[in-house]
């Protein structure tokens, strides 16, 4: 498959979800540049790194890391095996690189989505909802999470370490304001670890049926119930 058969794959994948995830796809996400299209050298490289990160996500997720080969990761991508070199030492140096870039993006989405809200508890809302958003977008995002820590464990160290500092502006950003009340520095750090553990293990709502869908509002609201009631200090 090459760069334009690629291309043209992707968004037949996406035309084929649900009318409501092709909506929610096009407002985010747009269809992946061809790299024989770009105007430099320098465009030209962050494409097809690019491509070759994307194709390496769909492969772990799909196979998962122990089976995948940079074979698999650049017929996907659409390029020679000459060229990965070009970009990464090896197998291994694209799979940990690969979770924490995705990390980065899920953060710049979910922080897009929560920016709309004016209160704690409504970015928090807002972010809770972004994160299932992106999953809905990057449907291998979990796999490639999941396994981690045995096939990537310096990856999973470095995204675990970029979400928990993340968490933790955000609330002491909060507490600054007065928003959260009566919690020390290192207990904001045990509410950080419970509030990223509870993004992995509801997601199971949105993912009964084995596809990626919409997390149930009821859902949402227990978990806000939870967070508004427990952190408000009262």
């Amino acid at each position: 498959m090459d760069e334009s058969q690629f291309i043209k794959h992707r968004m037949v994948t996406r035309k084929s979800t649900s009318r409501q995830n092709a909506t929610e796809l096009a407002e985010v996400e747009t269809a992946p540049q061809n790299w024989r299209d770009a105007g430099s050298r320098d465009e030209r490289t962050r494409l097809i790194r690019e491509g070759l990160f994307r194709a390496a996500a769909e492969v772990v997720g799909e196979k998962g890391y122990q089976d995948t080969s940079i074979t698999f990761i650049t017929q996907r991508a659409g390029v020679a095996q000459g060229t990965f070199y070009n970009h990464f030492e090896s197998r291994q140096d694209i799979l940990d690189q690969l979770l924490p870039a995705l990390g980065k993006d899920m953060l710049e989405h979910v922080g897009a989505c929560a920016s709309k809200g004016k209160t704690l508890f409504e970015r928090e809302e807002l972010g809770f909802r972004g994160f299932f958003s992106f999953l809905r977008i990057h449907p291998h995002f979990f796999r490639i999470l999941n396994e981690a820590p045995s096939f990537a464990p310096k990856a999973y160290e470095a995204h675990l370490e970029l979400v928990r500092e993340g968490y933790m502006h955000f609330l002491r950003k909060a507490r600054g304001g007065g928003e959260i009340r009566g919690f020390s520095e290192r207990e904001l750090e045990v509410v950080t670890y419970v509030l990223m553990s509870a993004r992995l293990y509801l997601g199971r709502y949105a993912s009964q049926d084995g596809s990626n869908n919409e997390i149930p509002d009821w859902v949402v609201k227990a978990y806000c119930k939870l967070i508004r009631h427990g952190l408000s200090g009262g």
